[in-house]
């Protein structure tokens, strides 16, 4: 697929609902610098088992059946659905080398998480197809190597373009102003920016197939084995195994265009059952259904 075919295909999608973006972001209020993290309370402290909902939805909505292969339905409204409705999601932003290592890589992919920690196994989607792979993806097969950056909001801008679709053998590193920093196991370079950075290599690939066009290839996930963690030293505690959010200061993407800071916390301890039990009422909820008929 050609960056003008690329392109058009992005149009379609229409991911930013507004025509004259810069003249909407001139209306807003600044960006607010003063907000450093923090933590709260928890949204109801006198919560207990079996109260439910904080706030309950109102008895007047009723919820919508959504068939995701209905006909006449537009894939492309999965899409946009799904990426509005699992929220927020985090962002890898993947260095790549291409297998002549003639040119390299950069860009963001939100359908991206971690899936395990022994061994550190992260998972990337890509749209299209393994025939029409895109830069970062052709590379990864290629080399069986990355670098997965997690990104702050310090460089979310120069982040977000290299999203652009810059034609086969154009690097986004020059255009993002962003610092390549040498990995020690992998070839591809990290972010030096990145608090956080992963070096990776490919584990495995599996390419899906529409069920509404079937035939059709729509996209490729890729699972990748961590082999090496940077992360800074402001950010790190002594024992190596906690990163402070207050430094990571961690994007994450919501739907459309819209991205996501996270500046507020607050901490939920798990529950222990036999702790529960202590508590006369909240035992009877974990009776068995047998016990109560009897």
């Amino acid at each position: 697929m050609s960056s003008t075919d690329r392109l058009e295909a992005e149009r379609a999608i229409q991911r930013n609902p507004h025509p004259d973006f810069k003249g909407v972001e001139a209306s807003r209020p600044p960006f607010n610098t003063s907000s450093s993290f923090h933590y709260t309370k928890t949204p109801s402290t006198s919560w207990k088992p079996g109260d439910g909902a904080n706030i309950p939805p109102p008895n007047s909505v009723a919820h919508r059946e959504i068939d995701p292969y209905e006909e006449g339905r537009p894939a492309v409204f999965n899409y946009k659905l799904l990426i509005s409705g699992v929220v927020p999601r985090p962002v890898g932003f993947i260095s790549t080398v291409s297998g002549d290592g003639k040119s390299t890589n950069l860009a963001p992919f939100s359908y991206f998480n971690f899936v395990n920690h022994d061994p550190p196994i992260f998972v990337v989607g890509f749209a299209g197809s393994l025939a029409n792979a895109k830069d970062t993806l052709r590379n990864l097969l290629d080399t069986k190597e990355a670098v997965v950056n997690i990104i702050s909001e310090e460089f979310v801008e120069a982040a977000n373009f290299t999203s652009i679709n810059a034609p086969e053998g154009i690097s986004e590193w020059p255009l993002s102003g962003l610092t390549p920093a040498k990995s020690k196991i992998v070839k591809p370079d990290r972010v030096a920016e990145a608090v956080f950075s992963t070096e990776a290599t490919l584990v495995e690939v599996r390419e899906w197939e529409s069920k509404a066009t079937p035939g059709k290839k729509t996209g490729v996930t890729a699972f990748l084995e961590g082999v090496r963690f940077w992360v800074r030293e402001d950010a790190i505690n002594a024992e190596g195994n906690i990163i402070d959010p207050k430094v990571l200061k961690p994007i994450s993407r919501l739907g459309g265009i819209t991205f996501a800071r996270t500046t507020e916390a607050f901490e939920l301890p798990r529950p222990v059952f036999d702790e529960m039990l202590k508590d006369p009422e909240a035992a009877k909820l974990a009776k068995p259904k047998a016990d109560e008929q009897e």
